[in-house]
């Protein structure tokens, strides 16, 4: 055991990566790892001879809050926003890069939690962590890079949903807006959705399975399932209704918005975070386990509708809200 007293700023930039290396030692090797962390890069095998990569930053207050959330859930929740994006282009993961930049009062006891929980979610996702760096800044700052293979398959992009084709979904959606609503309001109540707020749980293994089965366009819901749609319909020339009857709306999240006053098919279509899989099939091709959620038409003007109307809300963009 470390001594987990004192802060990062006391321990110094080194040894603090050291010890994340140290907390993380069962996840930084794997197949595909020929050399990990340590040296000036890392080192992974590309035996498909292409390499899917996506980076996403998480700022603090921004992407999420101390007091909401403890170190070990922002470690699972970058891990796991970062990892879906790869997932989403039919990849199967094979590792991370972690930037972190915080304050030097960062006490090292946060340290050892976030590294446990990006130790922990890589291991759920199948990734190695290889590499990453620290800095110091004012509030945390994390970036995560993410890669993963293609196994000899084609990537499934958003410019492939085709007319006739239905739009399916696998995983949760709403449970996390709910969740940051529930925390907004400073109750408590909802456990369920709470925790999908601070640990999302991207179906993984679900991306590359899609595009087997002949999925012709993918994304991962981060914004909201509108808003990401909507750049499937942008890329691909294509009109996107969905049916609201076909989404599952648990009785306790209907009991907990009535509650808020509010609306939850607003949170399923327009809150994001839970980081569901979104894809377009052929009616026959829908793999077990996808719920089909609403229809593709040619359009001369791409859009996304809900039941015919435009969507009272499409979702989260960074430089629209406040």
């Amino acid at each position: 055991m470390h001594n987990d007293s004192g802060t990062v700023g006391e321990q110094g930039e080194f040894p603090s990566i050291d010890r994340i290396v140290r907390l993380a030692a069962d996840q930084t090797s794997g197949p595909g790892v020929l050399l990990g962390p340590g040296d000036d890069s890392a080192v992974v095998a590309a035996p498909d001879g292409r390499v899917v990569i996506s980076t996403d930053v998480y700022v603090e207050d921004r992407h999420f809050r101390r007091d909401w959330s403890s170190a070990e859930d922002i470690g699972h929740r970058v891990i796991a926003a970062a990892v879906a994006d790869v997932a989403a282009m039919g990849a199967s993961p094979t590792a991370v890069v972690v930037g972190l930049a915080c304050p030097a009062d960062t006490q090292v006891g946060w340290l050892d939690g976030f590294s446990r929980g990006v130790r922990d979610e890589c291991a759920t996702a199948g990734a190695s962590l290889v590499g990453g760096d620290m800095s110091r800044s004012d509030l945390i700052f994390v970036s995560v890079t993410a890669l993963g293979d293609l196994d000899g398959a084609a990537p499934v992009r958003r410019d492939g949903a085709r007319d006739g084709d239905v739009v399916a979904v696998c995983g949760t959606l709403g449970h996390a807006a709910a969740g940051l609503a529930i925390l907004s309001r400073g109750f408590r109540a909802g456990k369920q959705f709470i925790d999908a707020h601070r640990r999302p749980a991207p179906p993984y293994a679900e991306g590359p399975r899609a595009a087997r089965s002949g999925a012709s366009a993918m994304c991962d819901v981060s914004d909201g399932l509108v808003a990401d749609l909507g750049h499937i319909a942008t890329a691909s020339g294509v009109h996107i209704d969905l049916d609201p009857a076909a989404f599952d709306i648990p009785p306790r999240m209907a009991e907990i918005a009535s509650a808020l006053g509010a609306d939850p098919l607003h949170w399923v279509s327009a809150g994001g975070d839970d980081h569901a899989l979104a894809a377009t099939f052929a009616p026959d091709a829908v793999p077990p386990g996808w719920s089909v959620v609403g229809t593709v038409r040619s359009s001369s003007e791409p859009a996304v509708t809900i039941a015919g109307s435009p969507p009272q809300a499409a979702g989260w963009t960074h430089f629209n809200r406040t």
